[in-house]
């Protein structure tokens, strides 16, 4: 199978994407933006990105440690923090996740960590009321069409400038953009519980999820296709089931028709009509 380059001008990208947040947060009436921070490589590519597009001052980084999580994440996501000189908070979501996982010992680890997204997006929104900014959203292409995020959790925010780079080509512009080093070298984990990561979750690595996903997606390829480019079949299966079976999340939720004019089928302005 020939590898396909994935490869993205970054500098075009960078611009694009520091005007994208700056004309659609200020048409809002706002100039601020407000970003959980993580540790990782999308969080910190999503910051550096906003500071450079509001000024440092406008941009809140939110870090919110679980009791479990690893002292790693917080140390690289100050150092983001640091690089930029962004205003930051450190609220843990403990307190907060608790009472509902102590009701329920049996919870299995994936709804221990929907709730922890869950509870991080309360977070988040309470001080986007507080500092005046928009929620930047830090998820990108390859975790949007596979499902994997939390549908009101991580998946929740006003505008996402990653939502469009694989996570091969995130990499591409976090090192255009200087992300620290060690962050741009540390395995993708959402940190939701102790050795957890991205790829072991999933089932796939990025790399080569990004190859397929390419196809199917921008290219418009079958999935017979697909085989036939030298892809396996069972993998070509399992990403293109994720894919169909996670369109609920890619979406607003669903408006059953009744009338003619039907929010989300007939009724389409966009919410700047008339301008």
């Amino acid at each position: 199978m020939n590898t396909i380059d994935l490869s993205i001008n970054t500098d075009l990208a960078r611009l694009i994407l520091t005007q994208f947040l700056r004309e659609e947060i200020t048409r809002t009436g706002l100039s601020r933006a407000v970003v959980g921070l993580s540790g990782g490589i999308d969080s910190a590519l999503a910051c550096c990105l906003a500071a450079e597009a509001l000024g440092p001052q406008n941009v809140l980084a939110v870090r919110m440690p679980y009791r479990t999580s690893a002292q790693e994440s917080l140390d690289h996501a100050q150092l983001v923090i640091d690089q930029l000189g962004v205003p930051s908070l450190t609220i843990p979501i403990t307190e907060m996740a608790e009472p509902l996982l102590a009701r329920f010992p049996e919870m299995s680890n994936l709804r221990r960590g929907n709730i922890m997204a869950r509870a991080r997006m309360v977070v988040l929104y309470d001080q986007s009321a507080a500092f005046g900014g928009l929620v930047v959203g830090t998820g990108n292409k390859t975790e949007i069409m596979l499902g994997y995020s939390t549908l009101y959790g991580d998946s929740a925010h006003a505008l996402n400038p990653l939502g469009d780079l694989y996570k091969t080509q995130v990499r591409q512009l976090a090192q255009a953009l200087n992300v620290p080093v060690p962050i741009q070298t540390k395995a993708p984990s959402a940190d939701l519980w102790p050795g957890q990561t991205d790829e072991g979750e999933m089932g796939l690595t990025y790399a080569h999820a990004d190859q397929l996903l390419y196809l199917l997606v921008d290219q418009r390829y079958k999935p017979e296709e697909c085989v036939a480019a030298g892809f396996d079949e069972p993998f070509v299966r399992l990403v293109v089931d994720r894919l169909r079976r996670n369109h609920f999340k890619r979406v607003m939720p669903l408006v059953a028709k009744l009338s003619n004019r039907t929010v989300g089928y007939d009724f389409l302005y966009l919410r700047d009509w008339g301008t």
